[in-house]
């Protein structure tokens, strides 16, 4: 019996060191970030308040260039679903460098692939600070164009939504 133990222990240790390993690999082969906290919080605050002003219910997302998660605000009110297809929009921001809305079009007319897990419709925007891409700001909860709009005022408090 502890034979068993000793060889569970032994095996639980090994996964362990294999795990963190695994994610040190992994976390190498992404740049630093180069979303700041309070640069995501000065975004933040301005896509929220342009959603209050226009009294609609949205998540919003704020991701770094590697696609990390930096700030999260869901207004009370937004749907369900909105964080899953926020995370989509900004993925897909991420990985091709386009809004999500570009994105989808030029998938649409076979310009580009998708992206495994993405979305082709508008609500993501890049997020440029001197012209270098440093994350991406998506919305969802409202109509596509209307995501757009209040990413973009997030985009434009810090930076810009296109290069």
């Amino acid at each position: 019996m502890t034979k068993t133990i000793t060889s569970k222990l032994h095996k639980s240790v090994i996964a362990i060191l294999f795990l963190i390993s695994s994610a040190t690999v992994l976390a190498q082969d992404d740049e630093a970030s180069l979303m700041t906290y309070d640069l995501a919080t000065k975004a933040m605050n301005a896509a929220e308040a342009f959603a209050h002003e226009k009294q609609w219910n949205v998540t919003i997302l704020i991701t770094d260039q590697n696609n990390n998660p930096v700030m999260l605000r869901r207004i009370d009110g937004a749907g369900a679903r909105t964080f899953a297809y926020a995370t989509a929009k900004a993925l897909v921001v991420n990985d091709s460098g386009l809004t999500s809305g570009e994105y989808g079009n030029r998938v649409r007319a076979g310009d580009l692939e998708e992206i495994e897990g993405g979305v082709t419709f508008a609500g993501g925007v890049p997020i440029y600070v001197n012209g270098q891409q440093i994350g991406a700001i998506a919305t969802s909860g409202v109509r596509a164009v209307q995501d757009e709009e209040v990413s973009i005022a997030g985009a434009e408090a810090i930076g810009s939504a296109s290069n």
